[in-house]
């Protein structure tokens, strides 16, 4: 059997239809049972749980040879944040693996996860990282970068009546942005392929700044007006000011000033930080 903690979400289901395609198995954990049900269909078995408490987790790890983490915290508010979600989550999830005896657990976590991230995600990733790294199951970890159609689709959201996208700070930084079906696969294969067992594997496309996305989006709507921007001191004061009352929302301008201004591998270095 294979636990898939997160299959209904954007990568979660592209993983639990490949493993399906395959005739394996699938158990699927989830927060809400009926929106599962409505985009996985009757495939895979489904348990509604939550990952940030222990309680059910082994009985959901019955006969589990193999584990994904396939999901994330970022869009939590208060209490269902990166800290709860993918830091303490995950190791909930490991705990149940490894009291059941799985024998693989697959964890998808960022390009750029680091214990000093500014933005929390990464932080919380990157604790989960070392946390599997220290267990004793047979682990694989992946790093992905951006999902392009998560940010096509910001963009196409930002853009509105005025057909002009919103581009978070300068724009001009390149990311390793990646179609999700292609982290899918990878999952997938990390899954089953003994030879990836104890390592780490980053995938990323091609490097693309956030402004030559944008850009591409108005292309392919006929638009060819120039994409607005917010400002990276406006997203340093929104990361700050929105956080005791909006996390999330605070969380979402860390980030795009991280994406901004920071290196998170698989990119381009070379663009300045200010």
């Amino acid at each position: 059997m294979i636990v898939v903690a997160g299959g209904s979400g954007l990568l979660g289901q592209r993983v639990v239809a490949r493993l399906l395609d395959q005739g394996l198995p699938v158990r699927v954990l989830t927060r809400d049972r009926a929106h599962a049900g409505q985009v996985l269909g009757t495939g895979p078995q489904i348990v509604e749980i939550d990952v940030r408490r222990r309680d059910g987790l082994g009985e959901t790890m019955q006969d589990a040879t193999t584990v994904i983490s396939a999901f994330h915290g970022f869009l939590g508010g208060r209490g269902e944040g990166p800290a709860e979600v993918d830091q303490q989550g995950n190791a909930n999830l490991l705990s149940a693996a490894r009291e059941a005896g799985a024998t693989v657990v697959v964890l998808m976590s960022i390009l750029g996860a680091s214990a000093d991230s500014p933005a929390d995600l990464f932080r919380a990733k990157f604790a989960a990282e070392q946390a599997l790294r220290a267990s004793n199951v047979p682990w694989c970890i992946i790093r992905s970068g951006p999902f392009i159609e998560t940010w096509q689709q910001v963009l196409r959201d930002t853009a509105g009546r005025s057909g002009r996208p919103l581009v978070f700070g300068r724009g001009e930084r390149r990311l390793a942005f990646i179609a999700v079906d292609e982290v899918a696969a990878l999952v997938v294969r990390a899954a089953s392929d003994p030879s990836l067992l104890g390592q780490v594997l980053e995938i990323g496309g091609e490097p693309m700044s956030l402004g030559e996305l944008a850009r591409g989006v108005q292309a392919a709507n006929g638009s060819t007006s120039a994409p607005r921007h917010i400002p990276r001191a406006v997203l340093r004061i929104a990361a700050v000011v929105a956080r005791p009352f909006s996390p999330s929302f605070a969380r979402k301008n860390r980030l795009a000033l991280v994406m901004d201004t920071t290196d998170l591998g698989l990119g381009d270095p070379s663009v300045d930080r200010r």
